[in-house]
């Protein structure tokens, strides 16, 4: 049975990346959020910590053997710990930008993209969803033809993260590139540089939480770009994209643990602290026990998250099976996601009246803490997959 206590060395990583989070991350948050601002210095500093290299190979910057998807976890959960927007930044940098193009891309392709979103100098974004197209992402309507020694896209994509940042340098996206045999869509990913003619990041969206996150809708008019920006096998974009999410849904599931580890931390401060009827709060079961369960959570999240990265990393040298992770990265994500907003709404319930004042970053988790449920799949989705992991024949 694969392994999944942390080691020394990982802990260790742990507090540098927390020191990191506490002093250059924490202090700005609320405004960041309050004035939806994506601080890009902020973002290149993570990657001079080297947050955006941890999975990638020393040729390109990255950590090597000295870096494994569990320590990217382990960052992703420090640094949503203080600010859940600096951590989806973190999780899609690496896991929707690096990560498909490490693995689909060619040796050129690597060689021009990787090192500056490995130093984080550079974002890149994958553009899998569109108006009616989400989960159902076999329903893509982007096409992508190929003309000559081009691919003319056309079409829309929504909710992407990373894709209009100052820094961003491309994005991925997914499209029609032909009809398979029985009519069904060949889809193919295709890399669409910033700054395409043809290729417009829209104004970002206006959204419930994760307000200091870069997120916009796209659109593609006769976007033009050379034939080498297919990124893996043609007709494989769809597999390709499945795969990354897997990956991603472990990243979240650690986005969530951040999330719990903050409204407990809160909770716990604050009901020693508030006083009513001549003494604190935290001496009234009615609070002890909320606090409590948060507790239980928390550490049934981060076990969940921890196994399937350790199921993760063991795969390269063959100790789990591709499946045994697909399914351990679905638990994770549906069991940690739905305790993170169950966290948010006890937190917010111990703050009482205070919990609803933006003043005070138990607010900030609640409304941050929804999208968790529905980024990387739904919990919808992830009970699906877990039921067909069982055999069961669900649809």
């Amino acid at each position: 049975m694969t392994s999944f206590e942390l080691s020394r060395e990982h802990e260790e990583f742990r507090r540098s990346v927390r020191e990191f989070a506490e002093a250059e991350i924490a202090p700005h948050a609320a405004r960041w959020d309050r004035e939806h601002h994506f601080p890009v210095e902020v973002v290149q500093k993570m990657g001079a910590l080297g947050l955006f290299g941890l999975t990638a190979p020393e040729e390109y910057g990255g950590a090597g053997d000295d870096g494994d998807f569990t320590s990217l976890c382990v960052a992703i959960e420090e640094i949503g710990r203080v600010d859940q927007s600096m951590g989806i930044t973190l999780q899609a940098g690496v896991g929707l930008g690096i990560n498909p193009i490490l693995t689909y891309g060619t040796p050129e392709q690597r060689e021009r993209w990787l090192p500056a979103l490995v130093a984080g100098e550079r974002l890149a974004g994958f553009g899998l969803t569109e108006p009616g197209a989400g989960s159902d992402a076999g329903a893509t309507r982007t096409r992508a033809e190929l003309v000559g020694d081009e691919w003319v896209v056309d079409g829309s994509k929504q909710f992407i993260t990373n894709s209009g940042s100052a820094i961003t340098s491309v994005v991925t996206v997914t499209a029609r590139t032909g009809t398979r045999e029985g009519g069904k869509p060949e889809i193919s990913a295709i890399m669409v540089p910033a700054g395409t003619p043809g290729f417009t990041v829209e104004k970002a969206y206006d959204k419930l939480g994760w307000h200091a996150s870069d997120t916009h809708p796209l659109s593609f008019a006769d976007a033009r770009v050379p034939a080498d920006h297919l990124l893996g096998e043609r007709g494989r974009g769809y597999a390709q994209f499945l795969a990354t999410l897997d990956d991603g849904r472990v990243a979240i599931s650690a986005l969530s643990v951040g999330c719990i580890q903050a409204c407990l931390d809160m909770a716990v401060a604050y009901a020693g602290e508030r006083q009513t009827f001549g003494g604190p709060i935290g001496r009234k079961q009615g609070v002890a026990f909320q606090v409590a369960d948060l507790e239980v959570m928390l550490h049934a999240s981060r076990m969940l998250t921890y196994r399937a990265a350790a199921i993760k990393d063991s795969m390269a040298a063959g100790g789990a099976t591709y499946q045994e992770f697909k399914q351990a990265a679905a638990v994770a994500k549906l069991y940690s996601t739905e305790s993170a907003v169950t966290a948010t709404r006890i937190a917010t319930q111990v703050f009482g009246g205070y919990g609803f004042m933006e003043e005070y970053p138990v607010a900030r988790f609640y409304r941050d803490a929804k999208v968790l449920e529905v980024g990387e799949g739904t919990s919808e989705v992830q009970r699906m997959l877990i039921a067909r992991g069982l055999g069961l024949p669900v649809e």
